[in-house]
């Protein structure tokens, strides 16, 4: 197990603008990999009313349970657990929840034995250092819908808002603050389930 603290500043973008970064950057398909997360709550919410996700991540072979919670600040307290191959298809087949997290979500009032598996996201993400930061474009495929996404992760703030805010007007691109993946994803969930 391990922590840390996440500044992620997010812009949605359209096809056009995702594919102006690409040409502004250089990014050919080889730059882009792929990951798929895995979304998981208790039936009546519980994680997301307390601004927290809980998530199995699958990239290059690896998985990773994750959960995030919302600082004061705004900032992301995320705790990452590395398991198997075998304990993600469990847990996603409905297997009790173990270990570290398991604690974390008890002490947050959270039972772990009431969080269920909600459905999956894909990203194509292409990643690169960028003035101090990373930035990540990201190409999110849920629940019958897509969407672009502009990422940049930094250790302060104020001055990272700044960068990527010039970043955004020399590109063209309006800022437009996007809710994160799972609450997209969520969005998405509930309005598909209102037509129903």
């Amino acid at each position: 197990m391990h922590q840390e603290i996440e500044i992620e500043l997010k812009n949605l973008l359209t096809a056009a603008e995702f594919a102006t970064v690409r040409a502004a950057f250089g990014l050919d398909d080889g730059a882009f990999f792929r990951q798929e997360n895995y979304y998981f709550d208790t039936s009546s919410f519980a994680l997301k009313e307390q601004a927290a996700a809980l998530r199995i991540r699958a990239k290059e072979g690896r998985f990773t349970l994750t959960l995030k919670q919302t600082r004061a600040d705004g900032s992301l307290l995320e705790t990452h657990e590395s398991i198997t191959p075998s304990e993600a298809e469990a847990l996603l087949a409905g297997a009790p929840l173990r270990g570290t997290i398991a604690v974390l979500l008890s002490e947050m009032g959270v039972n772990p034995q009431e969080v269920r598996y909600f459905g999956s996201l894909v990203t194509d993400r292409a990643e690169w250092p960028h003035e101090g930061g990373t930035l990540c474009l990201d190409h999110n495929r849920y629940l019958q819908r897509e969407d672009y996404e502009l990422e940049y992760e930094v250790d302060h703030v104020e001055a990272g808002e700044k960068r990527f805010l010039r970043l955004l007007g020399a590109l063209g691109i309006p800022r437009r603050p996007a809710p994160n993946k799972i609450a997209r994803f969520y969005a998405r969930k509930k309005e598909m389930e209102e037509r129903r």
